[in-house]
């Protein structure tokens, strides 16, 4: 593909040579028909030594290469071009023959499902989904248009997923969430019987896991993505856009407002809310609401400021212990000195 026909593609314009471009990769080491990109200014000294056939980058930067696509927000837009190049995963079309599908499951007729996939009664499948190898929906599910759920992928019964849904490897939707309830010191099981809804165009990382409700429902909101090895208990609820990093955990019927981050790691206590555009930093501890547009971080939570302040008084302790412990013992002669006069 020429680069003026990407750049087009793109709604841009290039500057200098129009030429071939056959992928994407980084300026460090992309090769002589490949497409790179400048999106951070502390890598603009690799402009004169990559080998890329043309960089995506700001105008400012365009007289330093021989060919460019010019943008205002080149990580986006290389972002868009590697749509162009990336090759969709997956070798068939239709419903293969080694396929389970319920007699009474509805699958439309422009959907594919791999062979070993299992397609449980009353379940539905919408159109142009992609249903690979060892994925199981079960009874009355509903799967919306143009998923794609990736191989091993658990959906549990009566589990509601909208358009647009990535769930990748080895994600359980709907397992029973952690309820149980004391009896004479015995932990006797509380059913689970609500459901899950996946709103539309979200993203679920390989092997997370997204509880049932216990009653009602645990919902993830439009947009939202979500990392590989992701915990959501049961009767959690998402606002719209968010991004939960890995290794998250929340813990039951906490709700998460609009386009809030967690950061890898984040742990959130049940019954709490976060409210929207909220970012809680890496391995923090939440235990109580946190309002709209926070910006924190550490355990227990502490505003983005005073956790930076606190850091940089820890990494002191040492010095200040040592020096404690000095004082401590200029003291005590001191007291010693002060009995003798006695």
């Amino acid at each position: 593909m020429l680069l003026s026909e990407l750049a087009a593609l793109l709604g841009l314009t290039i500057s200098g040579k129009d030429v071939n471009i056959t992928g994407v990769n980084t300026l460090e080491n992309a090769g002589p028909s490949e497409l790179s990109f400048l999106a951070n200014p502390k890598y603009e000294v690799q402009l004169a030594t990559s080998k890329a056939a043309a960089v995506v980058l700001d105008a400012k930067y365009a007289d330093q290469v021989e060919s460019a696509i010019l943008s205002e927000n080149p990580y986006m837009d290389l972002a868009k071009a590697m749509h162009v190049f990336s090759k969709p995963q997956g070798c068939i079309e239709g419903i293969h023959e080694l396929a389970f599908i319920h007699p009474d499951a509805e699958v439309d007729e422009t959907a594919t499902v791999y062979p070993f996939a299992f397609v449980g009664k009353g379940a539905k499948i919408g159109p142009n989904s992609k249903i690979f190898a060892g994925v199981y929906i079960g009874e009355d599910c509903e799967i919306g248009s143009g998923c794609c759920l990736y191989p091993n992928c658990s959906i549990m019964a009566g589990i509601i997923i909208g358009s647009g849904v990535i769930i990748q490897p080895g994600a359980v939707i709907g397992g029973d969430g952690f309820g149980y309830a004391q009896v004479s010191g015995k932990h006797m099981k509380i059913p689970q019987i609500g459901t899950v809804k996946i709103c539309d165009h979200v993203e679920i990382g390989s092997n997370t896991t997204i509880d049932r409700a216990a009653l009602d429902v645990t919902r993830i909101g439009s947009g939202t993505k979500i990392d590989n090895l992701v915990q959501i208990a049961h009767n959690v609820i998402t606002g719209d856009d968010c991004l939960i990093i890995s290794q998250s955990g929340i813990a039951g019927s906490t709700k998460l407002g609009n386009s809030v981050i967690l950061a890898a790691q984040a742990g959130l206590v049940d019954n709490i809310k976060i409210g929207n555009g909220a970012i809680i930093g890496a391995q923090s501890g939440v235990t109580n609401d946190v309002p709209d547009g926070f910006v924190g971080a550490g355990s227990p939570l502490l505003e983005k400021n005073k956790y930076l302040r606190s850091s940089i008084s820890l990494k002191k302790l040492p010095d200040m212990g040592r020096k404690l412990s000095t004082l401590e013992k200029r003291i005590e002669a001191l007291e010693v000195e002060l009995a003798k006069g006695k």
